[in-house]
């Protein structure tokens, strides 16, 4: 993982005398309250899940230690939050604290951890040995196993909605879903997920596929499955641009679209940086004078990348430069490398986590389908991610009506004159769900935004079988100017908000008519089955 700080950098920030004599005076009064506690044999369990084993309730000097990390950590974070420091350094010091800090926790070594260490007596060193072995296997992979990956394969329980590959080029491959009902909306959508992993986010199992659901609710779904460049194919994939993956990617998808099923205009769907490439196809389209979708979806996505979220630590010229340098002509941006930095935003749940399960107590991860797909990245062409890290996370560009050329005409968001139905999650700390409500402001058509419970997927994986979490509405005076106006007057509804998205879909997805018996249309024809071969094709 590369931090966004050059070697021998020192951040402009200072600390009060005041402010960090009261951060000196609480933690010896905490050391010594912990002391005494101690002492006494007073010390309280932890709800921390990293400390929360009765193995370390048990063991007092471990229990100690557990306080002290978690004090010490206090008055460190305590510090940063104090210091006297530009927001944007603030937040790096934050980061990169909060890293050391979670890395040292006594809970990552068999050194100091009381559950791992009783775990190697109670098997007679069996789980040191299988920790072991999980090990070696994670240094060939170059990454850390988060689940069984044995128990999923593509085709056969992940990735399992019937259909057929009807289109491929260089940039990806079309699938076009078997209708399931006698009848079908007229109109079809195509779903536009991000090239950065593959589309199976969205059909996953038959329980939490959105791609099925839809399918099931009479929608004819066309979906986008990008292709995962390898460094030794000899194609030109390497030098493939920006525009590349806009001309011949998704506005190639929407005229193969239109052809099989002869309708002029489509629904479309963009997922998170699928969602930015879609809107920017759209300003392309509409700079031609071109409308060939009728009505768009947005999920966790951004337009507007004025707040970043928790990636906006690694955004600096520096590091557009670096990179530009290494990558920007030509190369990859590895999926191993994107797979690290995404792991490191959320690091106690997705590498701690593993490295004390896998490597201290010898265990195997249980089979979830979610962290499968997680640890099945792509890689970038490097001019491809180097442009958009440039003109959206940097310079925040491509919000700003004619300052960027795609594909050979200004791009202006406001030309994009249809009906848009925003999503976002409301604990997204990849896409904050405010960035994704700016879209409202740059789409020119009738808007509904949508706002649902959890995470950047699991808000969004969310399927109203399982009834769980919510999601919130707008009223009819509902602000769609101001997020936190729109927060106040918004209504919370229980469950998941699929149906209310497919309500909306319905009503600009034409007249129901007799389902296709077959998949394709001449010239577009029927190459393999789905999930085809693109999304079969493994980086790490």
């Amino acid at each position: 993982m590369n931090f966004p700080f050059p070697e021998g950098w020192v951040p402009p920030a200072s600390l009060s005398p005041e402010a960090l004599a009261k951060i000196q005076h609480d933690f010896l009064e905490g050391w010594q309250r912990i002391s005494k506690d101690a002492a006494d044999g007073h010390l309280t369990p932890l709800k921390d899940r990293r400390f929360a084993a009765p193995a370390w309730a048990s063991s007092p000097p471990h229990l100690m230690m557990a306080h002290l990390y978690l004090l010490s950590a206090e008055a460190m974070s305590r510090m940063v939050s104090a210091s006297a420091a530009e927001p944007d350094v603030k937040n790096r010091l934050e980061f990169s604290i909060s890293q050391w800090l979670d890395a040292l926790s006594p809970a990552n070594f068999l050194a100091t951890n009381p559950e791992a260490q009783a775990a190697l007596v109670d098997s007679g060193g069996e789980t040191l040995v299988a920790g072991m072995q999980n090990l070696l296997s994670d240094l060939q992979k170059g990454r850390i196993t988060q689940t069984d990956e044995t128990k999923f394969k593509l085709g056969e329980n992940v990735a399992t909605t019937p259909g057929s590959v009807v289109f491929q080029n260089a940039y990806f491959q079309l699938l076009q879903y078997a209708p399931s009902t006698p009848t079908v909306f007229q109109r079809p959508i195509l779903l536009v997920p991000p090239c950065i992993n593959k589309f199976y986010i969205l059909d996953l199992q038959p329980e939490n596929s959105l791609v099925r659901y839809l399918v099931e609710q009479g929608l004819t779904v066309f979906l986008m499955s990008w292709r995962n460049p390898l460094p030794e194919e000899s194609d030109e994939m390497a030098q493939a641009t920006w525009d590349d993956y806009l001309e011949h990617g998704i506005l190639k998808a929407i005229e193969v679209t239109q052809t099989i099923s002869k309708q002029p205009q489509i629904n479309a769907l963009g997922f998170c940086v699928g969602g930015t490439m879609l809107a920017t196809a759209l300003a392309v389209a509409a700079a031609r004078g071109e409308e060939p979708v009728a009505a768009v979806t947005m999920l966790t996505a951004m337009v507007d990348f004025h707040d970043t979220g928790s990636l906006g630590v690694f955004v600096d010229e520096q590091h557009a430069k670096l990179r530009e340098g290494q990558i920007g002509q030509g190369g990859f941006m590895s999926a191993r490398e994107l797979g690290s930095t995404f792991s490191f935003l959320r690091p106690n749940e997705l590498v701690w986590n593993y490295v004390v399960s896998n490597y201290l107590k010898g265990e195997t991860p249980v089979a979830f389908d979610l962290l499968f797909w997680n640890s099945d990245g792509t890689n970038l062409p490097g001019p491809f991610f180097t442009w958009y890290f440039r003109h959206t996370y940097l310079e925040n560009k491509l919000c700003q009506p004619n300052f960027l050329t795609c594909c050979g005409v200004p791009i202006d968001m406001h030309k994009v004159k249809i009906p848009a139905f925003i999503y976002a999650s409301r604990e997204d700390h990849i896409v904050p769900w405010r960035s994704a409500f700016a879209t409202l402001s740059l789409f020119s058509g009738d808007k509904t935004f949508v706002l649902g419970a959890s995470g950047h997927i699991a808000g969004v994986i969310n399927p109203p079988a399982k009834n769980k979490r919510s999601y919130w509405v707008g009223t009819s005076k509902a602000d769609l100017k101001d997020p936190d106006k729109w927060d106040q007057q918004s209504v919370e509804k229980p469950g998941s908000w699929w149906p209310t998205w497919v309500e909306w879909l319905s009503t600009h997805s034409g007249k129901r008519v007799r389902a296709p018996k077959q998949a394709g249309r001449a010239p577009y024809h029927v190459l393999e089955e789905a999930p085809g071969s693109y999304v079969k094709v493994r980086a790490v």
